[in-house]
């Protein structure tokens, strides 16, 4: 069959992790019958869980694709992880889906998370709707979550639906603006009936019926104006202007339900089908050629374009490219053009995914999201056009990683075969950094916290059979100096046929933070030979890759060169950098030397219960308060921390604020290490060098 992108809908189904998305998804899929028994997470069989590393932990580690057939609609949807580690594949996906169905719990209500993802969708311009789940559980209430949805997130969000009853005495919804209720069998299937609205809840139905009308009769003047005069605006004329009110983000909808009970997925599946735009009515795509910014409009019979928001390694299938059609039409036996890397790569066929299986399609059309397998050379970011076309999409921004671990090699074969596996994990995980720190030859993997790396390397070990040791990775110290003083190199050697001369007078005196090396010739009368000095300049340059104090590299010093001597026939380069190498020990020795450290900025995101326990961890860190923002209940600490302080922040953090709390950390400065500190790493770092 062919899809028509009018009768598209792109959702991403969003939340803070254990909100029930997976569940959702499930339920979503049992009542439009793709499936005919209702999976669970505990269970380990849902659709969109499926990796090995999911079920054993119950947790979505990666975005997972299904798609569900309602009321004539097409609805792609896509089951993303709510964690803080997986932070960005809900990036990718709220970047490509057309709306974002944000899931909160009745219980805890906006949680960190949520918050993180209301923040890409206001980053996108995604229209939103809110789903509150868990609606028949202990201590649910609808009311809270939805003033809590208001207060945090936006005023803008309103009540579609209201629930009859809740927790163990939650049945049925009542539909705001068709003044309907449906009362559910309770036995877990899909089926209701339509009742009429209970009359202790009609007041509370009427307010927010009025409040709804006034919202969306404001989109239009004339209604507006019948509206005041006491005219009763008929639905199906209202219907229109409320689309677009909700595509243009001035209106939000929110309804309740309970995905593992089933109760309220058919009007949810009502919703999107009926009030949430499709690919011809959501925002612009805007892509770059050149120096040009230019809009992808999403027409069907324009040029093919697409963005690749995901790759992933399937054991059986190989490698699966994730991609979201924004422009015109692309039938199965054309070639496809990597705009990026200007490569031209043969299709062998589109895939729509229903969790780890795939059904072919021969086209694509606008909107719509597929896995295209065996693609070589695509990477995430990538645009898919066809020959001859210059536009890309901005490359999808990701999180900064915040958790790094040092990974040695068991064996030598293991070595060899470790580059060429983290090369294909990085393919895959944008996120993921992997590089040797050339300070202290740290084969460093970077990524979102612990649960992120470990399944990295469990996944390493599974398919490429690598095996890795993990330690904590080596700070990155280096050494400075406070005052200025003058030191003589000189070294004299006396063989057989030629010896070794070379004599140096040098001044080290301190520079400002950042300026590293400075080198100043000031030999005159030719006490130096003009073919010797830049060998003192790379004697010295060699010598400060090891700093006396703990063999950290020296930095942010002026090197004077203002006296010597020679030997008309014992003096060479080698000599003279010799020299400097003597001169640089005994120069920067007593020119009061000084361990220095890296300090990061780091901004903590945490609900206010939390607020008193980050702050007075922050000082056990050694870290300086540089302010506190509000957002809602959420409290964003600014702080500076010393890097050493902040290895395992991540899981430190997660503990102490039960999953909670989150945070982002980058490079700010190095200042010097406080001195009972810098006595323990120089007495750790000389007992290693003994050892060796």
């Amino acid at each position: 069959m062919g899809y028509k992108p009018e009768d598209i809908r792109s959702i991403a189904i969003v939340a803070h992790g254990g909100a029930g998305k997976t569940s959702l998804t499930e339920a979503m899929l049992f009542d439009t019958g793709v499936i005919n028994r209702l999976g669970s997470v505990e269970n380990g069989n849902t659709v969109t869980d499926f990796g090995s590393e999911e079920q054993k932990r119950q947790i979505s580690i990666s975005t997972a694709l299904a798609n569900v057939e309602y009321g004539g609609k097409t609805i792609f949807m896509m089951d993303v992880p709510g964690y803080a580690d997986f932070l960005g594949e809900m990036r990718s996906a709220m970047r490509v889906a057309d709306s974002s169905l944000m899931v909160v719990s009745a219980v805890d209500g906006v949680e960190v998370q949520t918050g993180k993802a209301w923040e890409f969708a206001e980053d996108f311009g995604t229209p939103v709707a809110f789903f509150v789940n868990k609606m028949d559980r202990d201590n649910a209430d609808y009311q809270r979550t939805v003033e809590d949805i208001r207060e945090q997130l936006s005023k803008k969000a309103h009540s579609f639906f209201l629930p009859i009853g809740q927790e163990s005495e939650f049945k049925g919804l009542i539909d705001v603006l068709r003044e309907k209720a449906y009362i559910y069998k309770g036995d877990g299937s899909k089926d209701f009936d339509e009742v009429p609205v209970p009359a202790d809840l009609k007041d509370t139905m009427n307010v927010q019926r009025g409040q709804l009308v006034e919202n969306i009769v404001e989109e239009d003047d004339d209604m507006m104006m019948r509206y005041l005069d006491g005219e009763e605006i008929p639905l199906e004329e209202m219907w229109p202007l409320l689309r677009k009110a909700i595509s243009e983000r001035k209106i939000f909808p929110i309804l309740p339900g309970s995905a593992t009970a089933n109760v309220g997925i058919m009007q949810l599946l009502g919703v999107i089908a009926d009030e949430l735009p499709s690919p011809l009515e959501t925002r612009s795509r805007m892509a770059v050629d050149g120096e040009e910014e230019v809009e992808m409009s999403p027409d069907p019979s324009g040029p093919f374009s697409a963005l690749c928001f995901k790759v992933m390694v399937d054991p059986y299938v190989g490698k699966l490219s994730f991609i979201r059609v924004n422009s015109g039409t692309l039938t199965s036996d054309q070639m496809i053009y990597n705009v990026n890397r200007q490569e031209e790569e043969r299709i062998s066929g589109f895939k729509i995914m229903q969790g780890k299986d795939g059904k072919d399609v021969k086209e694509l059309t606008v909107g719509m999201i597929v896995a295209i397998p065996k693609l070589q050379s695509t990477r995430v970011g990538d645009t898919l056009s066809v020959k001859g076309a210059t536009a890309v999409f901005p490359p999808i921004k990701f999180p900064l990683p915040v958790y790094s671990i040092a990974v040695d090699a068991k064996s030598r074969a293991d070595e060899d075969k470790l580059s060429t596996a983290m090369h294909k994990m990085l393919e895959e995980d944008p996120i993921l950094k992997f590089e040797k720190n050339a300070e202290t030859g740290d084969n460093v993997l970077s990524g979102m916290g612990n649960l992120h790396l470990d399944i990295v390397l469990s996944r390493i070990k599974e398919r490429y059979g690598v095996e890795l040791e993990v330690r904590t990775p080596e700070v990155p110290y280096r050494e400075t100096i406070r005052k200025t003083a003058k030191a003589q190199g000189k070294h004299k050697k006396q063989t057989g046929g030629h010896g070794q001369y070379g004599d140096v007078h040098i001044e080290f005196s301190p520079l400002p933070t950042g300026e590293g090396f400075v080198f100043e010739d000031k030999i005159v009368g030719g006490a130096v030979p003009k073919q010797y000095i830049p060998a003192v300049e790379k004697g010295l340059k060699e010598a400060l890759d090891k700093g006396v104090l703990a063999g950290f590299r020296t930095v942010d010093f002026k090197a004077t060169l203002v006296f010597g001597s020679y030997h008309d026939v014992d003096s060479s380069e080698m000599a003279f950098k010799t020299a400097a190498h003597l001169a640089f020990k005994k120069g920067i020795s007593e020119a009061n030397p000084v361990l220095l450290e890296p300090v990061m900025n780091v901004e903590v995101t945490v609900a206010d219960d939390y607020l008193g326990d980050v702050m007075g961890d922050m000082n056990t860190r050694r870290g300086r308060i540089m302010g506190v923002d509000s957002m809602g209940r959420l409290q964003i600490v600014k702080a500076q921390v010393p890097l050493a302080e902040m290895f395992q922040y991540a899981i430190q953090l997660r503990s102490m604020t039960s999953g909670r709390g989150n945070f982002t950390m980058s490079y700010s400065h190095y200042d010097p290490v406080p001195e009972e500190i810098s006595k323990k790493v120089i007495a750790r770092r000389q007992s290693e060098t003994e050892e060796e």
